[in-house]
């Protein structure tokens, strides 16, 4: 059996499912819902019609996104990925972000260990794979996605109750899945974050980016300035792996300033911006569409997003590197 899983390309793994396939749907999210989002609300504050069109349609495209997504990153062969468009959309209608994510998964297995084993290939295999997904959709979707919503019901609730202690332990825990190859962004959405909540999230998200960027400018340049403030910290976890102590100032500068944005003046943000952090600026621009346009609001988010998650991290990069805990190279990335 292990010898017929490895020649279809099946490697059962949580590495494979919660790491690698994870983050493709993040691509998927982003290539969807999430850029959807961005496109219709440009259209709605310039009031052309055929941008909120278009973004409303890439919105709807949510669950074939993340079908294909998953398929990709699962290595399917052509007639099980182009499948997997189904298998996500009927997920994403009986079970949201979730439940398009486990159909995909399943039924892109099991659609692999179909493909070519009959002479009917052309109608069997995408067959079962789409009648597997929609039968994981049919039967535990809707109960994953409820499950998944009231629990994301209860951090927002738990931080309009108890803003501080939530605040900061939310900010950390986000902005380590941002940086890890968790896919932040796919929690956040699967959880259907908001409010307070999720603008606590983008403050850890944003601190990592932006400190991360800044506390190793003297090894990255402009260069690292620039894939990891507005690209990817995920770029640093090979140097995390070697010494964990760079994560200290950025995740630092996301649990001090996340209570002050949340408690003091009420940053909030939505479930595509929360887990995104300043990666192409959506977690800013998400942020201006849940709370509206204003000057004030551009200057909270230059401060809490840009600025101090900026200077923090630098400050406290600076005090690590006079006790040696972090050394000349230590953050250096590959940026070929």
């Amino acid at each position: 059996m292990r010898s017929f899983l490895e020649t279809k390309g099946v490697r059962p793994s949580l590495h494979t499912y919660f790491i690698t396939a994870m983050s493709y749907m993040a691509l998927g999210l982003f290539s969807s819902l999430i850029i959807g989002l961005i496109i219709q609300t440009v259209g709605e504050q310039t009031g052309a019609g055929f941008l909120i069109d278009a973004g409303t349609l890439a919105m709807g495209m949510l669950g074939p996104a993340i079908g294909v997504a998953v398929a990709y990153s699962l290595n399917a062969p052509p007639l099980v990925l182009f499948s997997a468009a189904a298998t996500g959309a009927a997920g994403a209608e009986l079970g949201g972000p979730a439940g398009a994510f486990l159909a995909a998964v399943l039924s892109v297995e099991v659609g692999k260990l179909i493909s070519k084993e009959t002479k009917l290939d052309i109608v069997v295999t995408p067959a079962v794979t789409i009648l597997v997904g929609f039968a994981l959709a049919w039967a535990i979707g809707p109960a994953i996605d409820s499950g998944l919503r009231q629990f994301g019901g209860m951090i927002n609730w738990a931080t309009e109750q108890e803003p501080l202690v939530m605040s900061v332990l939310i900010a950390v825990l986000m902005g380590l899945a941002l940086t890890f190859p968790i896919s932040s962004a796919a929690i956040a959405v699967m959880l259907d974050l908001g409010g307070l909540a999720a603008g606590a999230a983008t403050i850890g998200c944003s601190a990592q980016m932006v400190g991360f960027a800044v506390a190793s400018f003297r090894e990255n340049r402009w260069g690292g300035l620039a894939s990891l403030g507005i690209g990817t910290s995920m770029l640093q976890v090979p140097n995390i792996l070697k010494n964990p102590r760079i994560l200290i100032p950025p995740t630092l500068a996301g649990a001090i300033l996340a209570p002050f944005a949340v408690i003091i003046f009420g940053m909030e943000n939505n479930a595509a911006g929360a887990g995104m952090g300043t990666a192409g600026l959506v977690g800013q621009i998400m942020t201006i569409t849940t709370m509206g346009f204003s000057y004030q609001l551009l200057a909270l988010i230059a401060m809490f997003h840009v600025l101090l998650p900026a200077l923090l991290a630098w400050g406290f990069s600076v005090a690590l590197r006079r006790i040696s805990w972090i050394r000349e190279g230590d953050q250096l990335i590959h940026q070929g």
